[in-house]
């Protein structure tokens, strides 16, 4: 079947090839402490940023942790903005990490590095990690400074390297059961490359620095925030949603992470994923964590036209 044309939508898409997206057993709890960050990345989909203050109270981590204890899942996920800036993030890891079921890969924890670099407490967050076990999910743009800095800021290369090292000195992307994953996104209007040769690129360089990760992940930039504002202003809305069309693959559908993921955000609103949080487009079920019972499986999942990104070659599986 042909790709679609740039007069479909999403859910036309989806109904052409005789498909469906629906709930599977959700078994990732991703929570999203606040937007507030120490950069402001064009690819930026919820807008994160200096001057955002949405942060999640403690009172709303009490309402996640109890959800983890009530209802199993496999794996958490925090994220953020920079979850490094939310003060009460310690009870948070504290608390929920060990609900996670899966004690083996089932904590991740997610950071622009250059936050957890720069703030207060840094070593006492990193032992913390370190001691219940959380994976890190570490955002590096690229391998080249340039290409950093013109998304990031002067800098901010050399220094997101110096986390790096300090993560592997304390046991993170050694092999020794810590795990330290690399993240990238492209820089502009086009999708990234094949997730092999772009990990052979990142290994080879990281390697003459004296740097180790278990993984890279390669992801489309999601067109929405602030990149859907810089392909609007740059004229290149039209021609990346087209290119994301072209790249529909139906083969990801069924492994889609919005089909395993309850996604909450900083005031508890409850998501089918955190690119839906960003449009504002609630979950297909329960509305608020303190109402969350149950798996909600074979639930429709709703979409909108940036699930394009999700789907687009490998998409966000």
């Amino acid at each position: 079947m042909s790709a679609p044309t740039s007069e479909m939508t999403f859910a036309e898409t989806l109904a052409e090839h005789g498909l469906s997206l629906r709930k599977g057993r959700a078994d990732c709890l991703q929570v999203n402490v606040g937007y507030a960050c120490n950069l402001s990345c064009r690819h930026c989909h919820l807008e994160a940023g200096p001057t955002r203050t949405e942060a999640m109270s403690r009172a709303t981590m009490d309402e996640v942790i109890a959800l983890a204890r009530r209802v199993p899942f496999a794996s958490v996920d925090v994220t953020g903005g920079a979850p490094e800036l939310n003060p009460d993030l310690a009870h948070l890891l504290t608390h929920l990490g060990p609900l996670a079921a899966n004690k083996a890969t089932g904590r991740i924890f997610r950071t622009n590095l250059l936050a957890l670099l720069e703030m207060d407490g840094r070593d006492a967050l990193v032992d913390l990690l370190a001691k219940g076990g959380w994976s890190i999910g570490a955002s590096l743009p690229a391998v080249n400074a340039g290409q950093v800095e013109a998304i990031r800021g002067a800098g901010v290369f050399e220094k997101s390297l110096d986390m790096l090292h300090r993560l592997n000195s304390r046991g993170f992307g050694q092999g020794a059961g810590l795990e330290l994953h690399l993240v990238s996104n492209p820089g502009g209007a086009f999708l990234p490359p094949a997730q092999a040769s772009a990990t052979r690129t990142f290994r080879q360089a990281l390697d003459r620095r004296g740097i180790r990760f278990d993984s890279l992940f390669v992801f489309a930039n999601v067109p929405l925030g602030r990149f859907h504002n810089w392909l609007e202003r740059s004229g290149n809305l039209g021609g990346y949603m087209d290119l994301l069309r072209q790249r529909f693959n139906p083969g990801v559908l069924c492994s889609l992470m919005c089909r395993n993921i309850v996604s909450v955000g900083w005031d508890g609103s409850l998501y089918d994923c955190d690119f839906h949080q960003a449009a504002g487009i609630p979950a297909s079920g329960a509305r608020h964590v303190r109402d969350y019972l149950a798996h909600d499986e074979g639930a429709a999942i709703p979409v909108g036209e940036h699930c394009f990104a999700c789907t687009a070659g490998s998409g966000f599986t």
